[in-house]
């Protein structure tokens, strides 16, 4: 009697589908990723009781508290600056950026600030003060239609507002 074998065929990997598919992908995902852009602010989060800070007679300590009727702009050594009533709009950022424009004027060499939000503020009305803190639209002098921007204290932490105490 004979003896029958079975001939294997030797396993071969289909991979011409899996490859049409990278070349199609990749093109895409390269072209796709250049219009995805990210805004990124860098924050320095103050740093943990230090103990006792060095009290200058010039050196401004800037804070910008944002409660839910107001914002107050005071210095840390010196007490309130200005306290800003929101509008009927909401946060009035435009006085904010008039008022960190003469701050500025008075005290060029300063260059940071700090913004103090309860925990339920928003994170755009967070963003737009830190904005108004951080920059402001100058007017050209070649094109007054143009606009440039100007820095007023980029160097912006963040932190937990105080409680305030409500008025009787």
């Amino acid at each position: 009697m004979r003896v029958r074998r079975l001939r294997k065929h030797a396993a071969s990997l289909e991979v011409t589908a899996f490859i049409n598919v990278i070349v199609v992908l990749v093109p895409f995902l390269l072209s796709t990723a250049v219009f995805t852009r990210l805004s990124v602010i860098e924050l320095s989060l103050p740093a943990q009781n230090s103990g006792v800070e060095q009290l200058k007679v010039d050196d401004l300590k800037l804070e910008v508290v944002i409660r839910p009727d107001a914002l107050d702009v005071g210095d840390r050594i010196g007490g309130l600056i200005q306290h800003i009533p929101n509008t009927p709009q909401g946060y009035d950022l435009a006085s904010l950026s008039t008022l960190m424009q003469q701050v500025k004027a008075k005290f060029p060499e300063t260059k940071t600030a700090t913004v103090l939000a309860q925990p339920d503020t928003s994170y755009e009305v967070l963003v737009q003060v830190m904005d108004s803190v951080r920059e402001t639209k100058v007017p050209g002098a070649a094109q007054p239609a143009k606009t440039t921007l100007a820095e007023l204290f980029p160097d912006i932490s963040i932190g937990d507002a105080p409680i305030s105490v409500a008025k009787k």
